[in-house]
């Protein structure tokens, strides 16, 4: 169950870093960022969490906003995942854990 949970928390923390560097290359290349190939590949590593993102919000929500939904949707799951590997890693013994 702790390699489940582990690995959980490893996709959500590499999506959650591919939806920062692609804001964050987004916002230093400013409208170039289309043709950067690294934001590409962010925008690639990302797009699967943003649909789920529209998948599970309602159409209230602008297009534009998604990534800022499925970010933090991401750091829930993370917080979730945080949360029960501590849980399991106090029951089993926390040298186990290493």
């Amino acid at each position: 169950m702790l390699t489940v949970v582990t690995a959980f928390k490893l996709i959500a923390e590499i999506a959650l870093l591919a939806l920062c560097g692609q804001w964050l290359l987004g916002f230093l290349s400013g409208a170039g960022r289309r043709g950067n190939p690294f934001y590409a590949f962010l925008r690639l590593a990302g797009r699967p969490w943003i649909e789920v993102a529209r998948w599970l919000s309602p159409r209230l929500v602008l297009d534009r906003h998604l990534p800022l939904v499925a970010f933090f949707l991401l750091l829930l799951a993370w917080g979730a995942a945080s949360i029960a590997k501590v849980g399991i890693c106090l029951q089993i013994g926390v040298n186990l854990c290493k």
